[in-house]
């Protein structure tokens, strides 16, 4: 079951990690565009703490995964990364839904 759960956190992880490369990109095009893209660049402040919680969630259920060899450890780490890239993946969505990038 070890390999299973490490997959799917990782998974969970790599979900959260494009919430954060999103927002990276959303703020990067932000601050080439000066004043203009004030507004984007002031929501993406305010989504970082969001991002970075969902990715440091999901980062520790993997390690918990990988570091537990028991099945209580493997479901409590992948609850945490499981919850942590729904976050991720959800904030993604949003942000997509919100700023196309084309």
């Amino acid at each position: 079951m070890g390999l299973i759960t490490a997959l799917i956190a990782l998974a969970g992880l790599l979900a959260a990690l494009g919430h954060v490369g999103y927002l990276a990109m959303l703020q990067n095009a932000a601050s080439k565009r000066g004043a203009s893209g004030g507004e984007v660049a002031t929501y993406t402040k305010s989504r970082w703490p969001v991002a970075g919680g969902a990715a440091g969630v999901s980062l520790i259920g993997l390690l918990i995964v990988t570091g537990s060899g028991s099945l209580g450890g493997d479901l409590i780490g992948l609850l945490l990364a499981v919850g942590g890239g729904v976050v991720g993946y959800r904030g993604l969505q949003t942000e997509r839904n919100r700023y196309p990038s084309t």
